[in-house]
């Protein structure tokens, strides 16, 4: 499901040259055009909550999906920038609601199987986007209107979505919880967590939606090699994000997000001073590598603070959503009143504040351990294991936690037991 949704922005992103040229819009109004799916996935996300709450996370993912594969044909269809600015805020509602429902249903996986999986969802995203711009790439090199293109995407999709939405678990609220509410502020702890992601979400939006556009207008490539450039942002991000588990285990959380940062904002100083297409190119890819990590981290520290995990990790999520729908209307915004370079030393600027701000992804400081024979507050992950050979005392499972911040299940029994 996370591939589908991935394909899905990656084929629309792909062809967004196609778009401006044939509206023959300014990089300011196309700019201009794409402020509008932030507005409708901010409008849709509670949304969203409201319907896993009421239906189950498999029934609303499935339909969700369905819809998300469906929407880009809308922008595709817009006869003017109007009517495109309509589209694409249906766009953003249908980005929104799913993403929202995927991440949930991922949030339970990781619960479920006791280890951090987040990273490696959020990798095949970035598959499913490589897949998608790789197809949006071959209809560009072969002339294909970009209708035609992501009609035929539309349906492939939505139907292996469907198909492997039976395989979800049917993750419903337990009886007698409240439903989610529409509007809660978050505190100030979810608020810098959320401001690091939104550096980093900003320059990963930033390079996936301007990446084909800088190669054509700055760089003079050809409009196949353009659509290539998406392609390969998407494919270091998805190495990069497979990855970034045993980075993490290796590293630690701070020296893995400061090293990403030095990373990217390489990439971002010489994508805003390369006039060639290769350099351009590198520098987009850096700039995918140096990000990759950094939105799956900010979950799960989100899922560490207050007292609500769920309620946290919303908030983060909008304003990281948000970030990302937001960067390329910024970006076009600054490219139209200076230059495509100018914005992306803006995009440097803001990947190099996560090197100072990384320590606050770090799960290590944590409240203190409660006193001998204080009750534990319940939390919202429990298990217990079946225990043979030698179990622990209590015989249960003990839960702790990966590098990342993750819950991990460890085993109560001896290694060749388990």
């Amino acid at each position: 499901m996370f591939a589908v949704h991935g394909a899905v922005g990656g084929g629309f992103a792909s062809r967004l040259p196609w778009l401006q040229e044939h509206l023959d819009l300014s990089p300011g109004q196309l700019g201009v055009a794409l402020a509008a799916p932030a507005v409708g996935a901010s409008l849709a996300m509670p949304v969203a909550a409201s319907l896993v709450h009421r239906h189950g996370g498999r029934t609303a993912l499935r339909c969700l999906i369905a819809l998300w594969c469906a929407v880009p044909l809308l922008p595709t269809s817009a006869p003017g920038l109007p009517w495109l600015c309509a589209a694409l805020l249906v766009y953003g509602v249908g980005a929104g609601m799913s993403d929202v429902a995927m991440n949930t249903q991922g949030l339970v996986v990781e619960q479920r199987v006791g280890r951090s999986t987040l990273p490696l969802l959020h990798g095949m995203w970035s598959a499913g986007a490589l897949v998608g711009a790789g197809l949006g790439a071959a209809a560009a090199f072969a002339g294909l209107d970009a209708r035609v293109h992501l009609a035929g995407l539309a349906v492939l999709l939505a139907a292996v979505g469907w198909i492997a939405g039976r395989n979800l678990l049917d993750a419903r609220p337990t009886a007698g919880a409240p439903a989610p509410r529409r509007f809660t502020l978050p505190s100030r702890a979810v608020l810098a967590i959320g401001a690091v992601g939104f550096c980093a979400v900003f320059a990963e939006g930033a390079g996936a939606n301007w990446s084909a556009v800088h190669l054509r207008e700055v760089a003079g490539a050809s409009p196949g090699v353009a659509a290539l450039a998406f392609t390969g942002f998407a494919c270091t991000m998805t190495v990069a994000r497979l990855l970034s588990g045993r980075v993490v285990d290796r590293f630690g959380v701070v020296r893995a997000v400061r090293g990403g940062a030095v990373l990217a904002t390489t990439g971002a100083v010489l994508v805003a001073t390369a006039h060639s297409p290769w350099p351009a190119a590198i520098g987009f890819a850096l700039l995918g590598v140096g990000v990759a990590a950094v939105l799956p981290l900010t979950f799960a520290a989100a899922g560490r603070t207050g007292q609500d995990p769920s309620q946290s990790i919303a908030g983060v999520a909008t304003v990281t959503y948000t970030s990302g729908l937001l960067a390329p209307a910024i970006v076009g915004g600054i490219a139209d009143h200076a230059s495509l370079g100018v914005s992306f030393a803006v995009v440097a600027v803001l990947a190099a504040i996560l090197i100072p701000t990384a320590h606050l992804l770090d799960p290590s400081p944590r409240a203190p351990a409660p006193e001998p024979g204080t009750p534990a507050t319940p939390g919202p992950v429990s298990a217990t294991a079946p225990t043979t050979g030698s179990p622990s005392p209590a015989g249960r499972a003990v839960i702790g936690t990966s590098p990342s911040g993750a819950a991990t299940l460890v085993s109560p029994l001896p290694p060749e037991h388990r």
